[in-house]
C-alpha cells in the first residue's frame, strides 16, 4: 500500500515538473525598457530583465564600419548610421540615461553575470548587403564562443541565410527564424531549432504552431503586448512570448 502511494506521489511530482517546464516563458523585447523607463537595448534594460526574474532578454546586434559589433535596434543610433560609421563616431551620442551604445562584448559580459537569464541575440540584416550580414554572423558566433556564452545565447534573425550560416558555424546552437515566410517542415530540414514569428503569421497560418510543436521545434511569437493575445498563445502552449509588457505577461502566467 505504501509503495502504491509513493508511486502515485512520484507521478504527481513528475507531472508537476513537466507542467512547470511546459509553461510559456517570457522574453523581454529589447530588454525590459517600457515600464522600467530605461532605454531599449541598453545595459540597464538587460539588468531590468533580470530584476523582473524573466526567462530571457532579446537584443539586436549590428556591425559597424570598423567591424565592431554593437547593440541597438534601429539602423541608426540617434541619427548616426551604424553600418557606415565607426564605433568611435557612434560615441558622439549617448542614451538618455548616459550610456554609450553597448558593444556586443560588453552586453554579453554583463549578461553572463545575470545568472539564469537567457540572452536572445537577434542578428540584424546589414543594409550594405548579404555579404556584410554573413560577416556579422561569423564575427558574432566567434565572439559568443570566445566569451564562453554558448549556453546562455540563442540566436534569431530575419535573414534566412544568416540563420543557416550560424547553424553552419555553431551546429549545436539554438536558432530561430523571424521573417515568417517559411513553413515549419522546411525550418526543420535546414537544421534550425525553432520559429519566432509575428502573431499575424500564426493567424494567417493557423496550423503552423501545432506543426512546429509536432516537429519538436521551439515556438515563439512577437511582439505580443495585449492581454487577449497573450492568453490565446498561452492556451496554445507556445514556448515563448516576446513582449514589451513583461510585467503584464508575468501576472497572467501566475493566474
Amino acid at each position: 500500500m505504501k509503495k502504491t502511494v509513493l508511486v502515485i506521489l512520484a507521478a504527481i511530482a513528475v507531472m508537476g515538473i513537466s507542467e512547470l517546464k511546459a509553461q510559456t516563458k517570457i522574453i523581454a523585447h529589447r530588454g525590459a525598457f517600457k515600464n522600467t523607463l530605461v532605454p531599449e537595448n541598453s545595459i540597464a534594460s538587460l539588468k531590468a530583465s533580470k530584476d523582473l526574474n524573466l526567462w530571457g532578454s532579446e537584443y539586436d546586434v549590428h556591425l559597424t564600419k570598423d567591424d565592431i559589433l554593437v547593440v541597438n535596434h534601429d539602423d541608426d543610433f540617434y541619427g548616426i548610421d551604424i553600418a557606415t560609421s565607426t564605433y568611435q563616431e557612434l560615441l558622439a551620442k549617448k542614451h538618455p540615461n548616459g550610456e554609450n551604445i553597448p558593444t556586443l562584448e560588453a552586453y554579453i559580459k554583463t549578461g553572463l553575470k545575470l545568472k539564469k537569464l537567457k540572452l536572445i541575440l537577434e542578428l540584424k540584416t546589414n543594409k550594405l548587403g548579404l555579404a556584410r550580414t554573413l560577416e556579422a554572423a561569423e564575427k558574432t558566433v566567434a565572439l559568443v564562443k570566445q566569451l564562453k556564452a554558448e549556453k546562455v545565447t540563442e540566436y534569431i534573425a530575419f535573414s534566412y541565410d544568416a540563420c543557416k550560416k550560424i547553424h553552419e558555424l555553431a551546429p549545436k546552437a539554438k536558432i530561430a527564424y523571424l521573417n515568417g515566410d517559411i513553413a515549419p517542415d522546411q525550418i526543420k530540414k535546414d537544421g534550425l531549432t525553432g520559429i519566432d514569428y509575428h502573431l499575424d503569421v500564426f493567424v494567417k497560418n493557423p496550423t503552423w504552431l501545432k506543426e512546429a510543436q509536432d516537429l519538436k521545434l521551439t515556438t515563439n511569437v512577437w511582439t505580443v503586448n495585449k492581454e487577449t493575445d497573450m492568453k490565446s498563445f498561452i492556451d496554445q502552449k507556445i514556448d515563448y512570448i516576446t513582449t514589451n509588457e513583461p510585467e503584464l505577461l508575468k501576472t497572467l502566467l501566475k493566474k
